[in-house]
C-alpha cells in the first residue's frame, strides 16, 4: 500500500469548475497556419492512400506543431489535466479525414493503445440503441455515463457532431476529490488505498487497483465503480456497506456543481485528459432520428512519454490486449 498523502494537492491540478468555468485558460485555439500545418499533413497521408491506424508520425509530419504539441503535453501531466482544442474546421473535412487528423495528432503527443479486445486504436463513440449496459459500454447507449478513468495515461475526443439535445461533457478533478476527503472524511482515505477488484467489460482481465496512490510525489486515481462492482459480485466478495458509503461520497464530490465542470462539445472539439488526475462523465441525451446526424465522437487512448511513474500497487495499463 502507498503512504498516505496528509496534505492538500496545491497544484493546478485540483482545479474547482467554479472558479475556472470563465476564465477559458483550459481552452487552446488552433490559428489558421495550425490548421494550414494539419491539412498538408492529412493531404500526405491521402496520397499515400492510408488509413487509420496503418499510417506513422512520420506519414503525418507536423513538425511545425511541436511547441503546441509540447505545451498539451505538459499541460496535461503538470497543468490542469486536461486541455480542450477548438477551431478544427470538421465541416471541411469527411469522417474518415477528420479521423486521419486526429489521429495523426495523438501521434505525436504519444502512442495509440487498443481501447477492447478487438484491437481498436480510433473508438466510436455513439448511439448504437443499446439498452443493457452489462452486454455493451455505456458509451455505446444515450444514457448517463457516470464519471470515471479510462485504461491509458491519456484520453481524448474529437466531436464530430452533437445531439439533438443533451450529452453534455463533464470533468472533475481526482486531486480535488482528495482534498475534499482529507478535509471533510479523512476516515475514509485509509479504505481508498486499499486494492478493490476490477474488471473490464468484454477484457476477461480481472486485476486489482486502489482508488488512491502516491509515488514518487505524484497522487494518481482510477474510478471505475461499475467495473469494481461487477468484479467483486463475480467474485464473491460484494461491497461491504463503508465500501459503499466511500464509493458513494466519491461520486457526491464529483458530482458537486462546485467542483466538476460541464461543458458541450461543439463539432471540431478536441478534449484531452489524464486519467490518473481527471475522472470524466456524460450526461444522457436525445439523438437524431437520421442515423447521419447522431452525436459522433472519435475517442483516442494515448500512452504518453512524459506520464508519471505509477506504483507498484497501482499497475499501469496503456490498452487491452487481443485475445
Amino acid at each position: 500500500m502507498s503512504v498516505i498523502l496528509k496534505e492538500k494537492i496545491e497544484d493546478p491540478s485540483a482545479w474547482k469548475g467554479k472558479d475556472i468555468k470563465d476564465d477559458g485558460s483550459w481552452i487552446y485555439h488552433w490559428s489558421d497556419q495550425s490548421i494550414s500545418v494539419l491539412e498538408k499533413a492529412l493531404e500526405n497521408v491521402k496520397q499515400k492512400g492510408l488509413q487509420v491506424p496503418d499510417f506513422t508520425k512520420e506519414d503525418f509530419p507536423i513538425t511545425e506543431l511541436s511547441e503546441e504539441i509540447s505545451y498539451f503535453n505538459e499541460e496535461l501531466e503538470n497543468g490542469k489535466g486536461f486541455i480542450v482544442i477548438r477551431g478544427l474546421p470538421i465541416e471541411r473535412y469527411t469522417d474518415d479525414e477528420a479521423a486521419i487528423i486526429y489521429y495523426g495528432l495523438g501521434l505525436h503527443m504519444g502512442t495509440p493503445v487498443s481501447q477492447n479486445i478487438k484491437g481498436d486504436m480510433l473508438g466510436d463513440v455513439r448511439n448504437i440503441g443499446a439498452t443493457d449496459t452489462k452486454q455493451v459500454r455505456v458509451y455505446e447507449t444515450n444514457e448517463y455515463l457516470p464519471y470515471h478513468a479510462d485504461l491509458s495515461d491519456v484520453v481524448g475526443l474529437l466531436c464530430l457532431r452533437k445531439a439533438k439535445s443533451g450529452g453534455m461533457s463533464s470533468l472533475s478533478s481526482a486531486m480535488t476529490l482528495y482534498n475534499e476527503i482529507l478535509e471533510k472524511h479523512p476516515e475514509y482515505l485509509g479504505l481508498l488505498h486499499r486494492l478493490f477488484l476490477l474488471e473490464h467489460l468484454n477484457d476477461g482481465d480481472v486485476g486489482l487497483t486502489p482508488i488512491f496512490s502516491h509515488h514518487k510525489g505524484k497522487l494518481s486515481a482510477r474510478y471505475l465503480r461499475q467495473y469494481i462492482e461487477i468484479a467483486q459480485e463475480n467474485a464473491g466478495l460484494p461491497l461491504s456497506g463503508v465500501e459503499v458509503e466511500a464509493l458513494d461520497l466519491i461520486d457526491s464530490i464529483l458530482n458537486n456543481p462546485d467542483i466538476r465542470l460541464d461543458m458541450m462539445m461543439e463539432p471540431g472539439d478536441i478534449q484531452f485528459a489524464n486519467n490518473y488526475t481527471i475522472f470524466h462523465s456524460r450526461t444522457s441525451f436525445e439523438d437524431y432520428d437520421e442515423l447521419e446526424r447522431r452525436r459522433h465522437l472519435y475517442r483516442l487512448w494515448l500512452k504518453m512519454p512524459n506520464a508519471r511513474e505509477l506504483a507498484p500497487d497501482f499497475p499501469g495499463r496503456n490498452g487491452i490486449s487481443k485475445r
